[in-house]
């Protein structure tokens, strides 16, 4: 098995490409979490506000486990503490709750495809190209992420927030994900998307839909 970031380190733009993912990993995670804890305090819940979980810190959202796993292999994960039982609507307020998450990786991947558009179009002449294509290489990184991040997020399987978007909408599937035995065998089932082409169909239609995005931009303004 070779580290990650050894293996990008040997490519060209390698180092780019390392503090690019590391960035974008760090600062998207920490506002799909507190995009997660606005819509909970918007629907009453003060549970983020009391355990001081509304931070810019990343290391608070992410936690020392979730960090040390993506100095390994390069991914991590978030955590926003909330109670569903004070929200205000009830399983509607939930759906929000969770929904707000991907929602905010939506708009993520929306702010740097358009970035990198508006450099596209602004420095395409007489342009330094070596920054002009780091710059292009960071925000392309910035989309692709955060719409892993949405396309990911967006999975029925707890606990992702797809199942609880669900489970909020759907009375239906608030019982079947009530069962004991189905939060049981979520881990299995959402390491069987990993391991069976799961993630790289996640990229896949990521750059599938940053490209038609992008595509289509330069279309418009050419």
């Amino acid at each position: 098995m070779h580290w990650w970031i050894a293996d990008y380190l040997q490519s060209p733009n390698g180092l780019l490409f390392v503090l690019s993912w590391t960035f974008w990993v760090f600062f998207s995670i920490s506002l799909h979490e507190l995009a997660h804890g606005w819509a909970a305090i918007w629907e009453g819940d003060d549970t983020p506000i009391r355990m001081n979980r509304m931070t810019w810190n990343p290391i608070v959202h992410m936690g020392m486990t979730s960090i040390i796993v993506f100095l390994i292999i390069g991914i991590a994960w978030g955590l926003m503490p909330v109670n569903p039982r004070r929200f205000r609507h009830g399983a509607k307020g939930d759906a929000l709750v969770a929904v707000a998450g991907p929602v905010m990786n939506l708009l993520l991947a929306f702010l740097a495809a358009s970035a990198w558009l508006v450099v596209v179009l602004v420095t395409e002449r007489g342009a330094e190209y070596g920054l002009r294509d780091k710059v292009m290489l960071f925000l392309e990184i910035g989309a692709q992420l955060n719409m892993v991040l949405l396309l990911l997020n967006l999975l029925p399987i707890p606990p992702l927030d797809g199942s609880k978007v669900l489970a909020g909408l759907w009375r239906p599937a608030a019982r079947f994900y009530a069962q004991p035995e189905v939060g049981q065998y979520s881990f299995f089932a959402l390491m069987a998307v990993f391991f069976f082409g799961g993630s790289e169909a996640l990229f896949k239609w990521a750059g599938i839909a940053v490209a038609w995005f992008l595509n289509t931009g330069q279309a418009l303004f050419r």
